[in-house]
């Protein structure tokens, strides 16, 4: 990047904070929203814990809040383009998906959302530490990758579930 780049880069920021009271917007509004999308990844946080085990499964619930200043927005189906890692790097595992993906969830602050990795027994597990996934909307991909954290197993014939609503 040129200098004369870097500048214009360090003026707009600093005219967005100062137009902004001081807080810098990281994704675009819509026209009727005054605040930035929960959906996009920079504006939610997502954990991963053990869920309660089925027959023959492992589950692991991935739980994604929105603070406060967010506008809430509309998920649905199960995230696609999930990826598995452990110490940043990649498990090889790859996941299918399972259950309703037209059902609309809402999500936003004090809405928050939970999906499902499921994951069977009969194979040996892999450690892992974080999934990265793409969130659906009704119409489609919402841009960007989410990441999660958290200790989990990860075996070929891994599913991942619909969001649904609850953390």
């Amino acid at each position: 990047m040129s200098k004369k780049h870097a500048f214009a880069a360090v003026a707009a920021l600093a005219l967005a904070v100062t137009a902004g009271g001081g807080i810098a917007v990281a994704a675009p509004t819509t026209a009727k929203s005054v605040a930035p999308s929960a959906c996009r990844p920079a504006n939610h946080r997502a954990t991963i814990a053990a869920a309660p085990a089925s027959s023959g499964h492992s589950h692991y619930r991935v739980t994604l809040t929105a603070a406060c200043g967010y506008e809430s927005c509309v998920l649905a189906g199960s995230p696609t383009g999930v990826r598995f890692s452990n110490h940043g790097k990649q498990t090889g595992v790859a996941a299918g998906h399972y259950g309703d993906q037209k059902t609309r969830v809402t999500f936003g602050p004090g809405h928050p959302v939970h999906f499902d990795i499921q994951v069977p027994n009969m194979h040996r597990g892999t450690a892992s530490d974080e999934a990265s996934f793409t969130l659906q909307a009704p119409g489609g991909e919402i841009p960007g990758t989410s990441f999660a954290e958290g200790k989990f197993s990860v075996a070929s014939g891994t599913l991942i579930g619909p969001v649904q609503r609850g953390a």
